[in-house]
């Protein structure tokens, strides 16, 4: 992984981490809803979304304080309820999740619903308990329920389930995709251009970047599905063969093909944002890092 990356992930992880699993229980008042909702969240991870919220940022050369970064985790929270519930059994019925049982075989399919409950809203109290200003609560709400709602994450999952045991084409498995994964992964580019200030005719290149990655991200752990470890990954692998994904409908050497081009556009649009913005994109760049080259199989 590249140097500049490492040494971001090194400073800022651990606070993430310590936010994640502190205050959480100042927010909840059931012990077991508590125990259940942290659970998951604190399970691990990459917290690859906060960090690229705190990496538009420190790229835009804005100060990262207390404030700043407990509204970036607020994502994290919305993440980690999107997992709960696409782990259930009425969902996808699995058991692991980072190498851990998921949260309904800990704690029953029911808690694990109202865990998934409660983080929601509370990534949203999250966006709007703090000193930032109005406006800038007010883009993030917005933003974060747009992405994750009814033309976002939800509407990717309500196409997983209504499509599965069909084969859709190349553009609809783009379309759930984009929503199911890529709308959280943009929405972490747009709030650190929100809570940046950025003004919206100056995040088109930015955004691109986001929904370039987003893309990539979910090519790759297709990808992963078929030629990645249980131990590498965290949960089992060989478990989409009937589903909607890239190597089921091209074949593993277009996915590879597929990958590595939405990785070159990518890194193309941090190329525009660097002159558009006059700003050091290389920490941005390094995230393109994560899509580690393995052997075609």
């Amino acid at each position: 992984m590249a140097t500049k990356l490492t040494d971001f992930e090194r400073l800022w992880v651990p606070k993430i981490n310590q936010i994640l699993e502190n205050d959480i229980k100042p927010d909840t008042d059931q012990t077991t809803l508590e125990a259940a909702m942290s659970y998951s969240v604190n399970a691990g991870g990459k917290r690859l979304r906060p960090l690229l919220t705190l990496a538009v940022l420190a790229s835009l050369g804005d100060p990262i304080d207390q404030t700043v970064l407990k509204t970036s985790c607020a994502l994290e929270l919305m993440h980690s309820y999107s997992l709960i519930h696409d782990d259930l059994p009425a969902m996808d019925n699995d058991d692991l999740r980072r190498g851990k049982p998921t949260n309904h075989v800990k704690f029953g399919a029911g808690m694990a619903t109202l865990a998934g409950d409660g983080l929601q809203p509370l990534a949203f109290q999250w966006l709007v308990d703090n000193d930032l200003d109005s406006q800038t609560q007010a883009e993030l709400t917005l933003a974060l329920a747009k992405a994750a709602g009814p033309h976002g994450m939800v509407s990717g999952q309500a196409d997983d389930i209504e499509f599965e045991g069909t084969r859709l084409s190349l553009s609809g498995l783009q379309k759930l995709d984009r929503n199911k994964t890529g709308a959280l992964i943009r929405y972490a580019v747009e709030a650190g251009l929100i809570m940046g200030r950025v003004i919206p005719e100056k995040r088109k290149s930015l955004l691109t970047f986001a929904e370039k990655f987003g893309e990539a991200y979910q090519i790759y752990d297709d990808i992963l599905d078929v030629v990645g470890t249980e131990a590498e990954i965290g949960k089992p692998v060989h478990q989409d063969a009937n589903k909607n994904t890239y190597p089921n409908l091209v074949g593993l050497a277009k996915s590879y093909e597929m990958l590595n081009q939405t990785v070159a556009d990518a890194q193309q649009a941090l190329v525009t944002a660097r002159e558009a913005l006059s700003i050091d994109t290389s920490l941005l760049n390094d995230f393109t890092s994560y899509f580690k080259n393995k052997d075609e199989k």
